[in-house]
């Protein structure tokens, strides 16, 4: 009777595992909320502003934010206006438009209990242009640098900031006076650190009071 051959023995392979999603965290660097850790997910066009940039933004803003109301417009993983309720904003609305980070917002806000900040998910320059005019103290735009917001945004911020409020704009480039002069807005205060351009902006007589 033949012998029967038998199949050579397969290469071992290692089973493949779905890749996962990686996290780390920034922090709030002052305020109530001092040192607590917020996580950031690895998605594409998610870029938290550098600690290095976030404090010396809040230094030009000042210490204490009492009584303040904002707006994050492309809140991503909130920082800005987490930062800026934990120095005593009174009203922050974060605005997000991908849905597992608004999700995680929403945890963050009822983790923290912070009753005094919304979560929206939408479009953030939906959100701008609906504001009321002058009725924020400030806000901060930081879309994806790939996105073409940029021009509608900062107009729409224009309007929507208070006579001595503030519009935070991080951006690819550095925007100059002229580039604003449409917008009715100056820059106050700016950075480079990295990509990143860091303005801070004021309504243009407010700037040069």
């Amino acid at each position: 009777m033949p012998l029967m051959k038998k199949d050579p023995p397969k290469p071992y392979r290692k089973p493949v595992r779905p890749r996962a999603v990686q996290t780390h965290e920034v922090r709030i660097i002052g305020g109530l909320l001092k040192r607590t850790k917020l996580p950031v997910t690895d998605k594409p066009g998610l870029r938290p502003t550098p600690d290095r940039v976030r404090e010396t933004l809040f230094n030009w803003l000042g210490q204490d934010l009492t009584d303040w109301r904002c707006l994050d417009a492309f809140a991503g993983t909130g920082a800005l206006g987490i930062e800026s309720a934990s120095r005593g904003a009174a009203a922050v609305l974060l605005v997000e438009n991908d849905a597992a980070l608004v999700a995680q917002l929403k945890r963050i806000v009822d983790q923290l209990k912070l009753t005094g900040v919304q979560v929206l998910r939408g479009d953030g320059l939906s959100t701008l242009r609906q504001a009321s005019p002058a009725s924020l103290e400030v806000i901060f735009l930081d879309p994806p640098f790939d996105s073409d917001v940029f021009e509608a945004a900062v107009q729409a911020a224009g309007q929507a900031v208070t006579a001595d409020g503030f519009v935070y704009l991080e951006a690819p480039s550095r925007w100059t006076d002229e580039r604003l002069q449409t917008c009715g807005l100056q820059v106050y205060r700016y950075l480079k650190a990295g990509a990143v351009h860091a303005h801070l902006l004021q309504r243009a007589h407010a700037a040069t009071v």
